[in-house]
């Protein structure tokens, strides 16, 4: 038994940008590896479907924008948007609402069971989302967290719903990013020095803890 420092977990699955807007090569604007990519959709699908057998709620977060102002709007992504060299130089065309990759990835997404929270903008989703409303309607305490990128949404995440004092699960082979692998590992070396558990899905989907009593 872990103590994830909860009395009693009421856990759910927060997959964060699992669109193909970064895993579907065809129509992707700030695409991951195609074999990131693969590798991500199959994890999550079947830590999903493992989720909801155990009745854990499945939330999904996905990015889409208005217009490009709402991007530009940050400081930071100003400066991505004019290096032609940078991963992130489309931010600014990237998931405006209406592109093919603001739709979450197949396989991925049950709508008669899942959640989507699609107002998501920034890193953080919590900021201008009702994620911590529908945390809230259903006595959620931990969070397991998945999707891309692990060094920037998936980081940003978890440094926040830690402070608000949720407990927090990182699946490692649920997550993954379009930027050099060596990020991928420090944001995990990061989130499980001072944010939260990283285990792998295998791992998460043998915890006692989470087994229907």
């Amino acid at each position: 038994m872990i103590n994830f420092g909860v009395d009693k977990i009421r856990a759910a699955v927060v997959g964060i940008d699992l669109h193909r807007g970064h895993l579907d090569m065809s129509v992707a604007t700030m695409p991951a590896s195609p074999e990131v990519a693969k590798a991500v959709v199959d994890k999550n699908i079947a830590l999903m479907g493992w989720a909801r057998k155990s009745a854990i709620p499945v939330i999904h977060l996905v990015t889409r924008y208005r217009d490009a102002n709402e991007i530009r709007m940050n400081a930071f992504w100003r400066t991505r948007a004019a290096d032609p060299n940078n991963p992130r130089k489309n931010v600014m065309k990237h998931n405006l609402i209406g592109m093919p990759g603001c739709e979450i990835m197949p396989g991925i997404y049950e709508p008669d069971r899942d959640f989507v929270v699609d107002t998501k903008k920034r890193y953080n989703c919590f900021v201008a989302t009702d994620l911590e409303f529908l945390l809230k309607t259903h006595n959620i305490n931990t969070l397991i967290i998945t999707g891309v990128n692990t060094n920037s949404c998936v980081l940003s995440t978890v440094t926040a719903a830690c402070s608000m004092d949720y407990a927090v699960i990182v699946p490692s082979d649920c997550v993954d990013t379009m930027d050099d692998p060596s990020l991928h590992d420090a944001a995990l070396l990061c989130i499980k020095t001072a944010f939260g558990f990283v285990m792998t899905s295998t791992e998460v989907m043998q915890l006692p803890e989470l087994k229907i009593s």
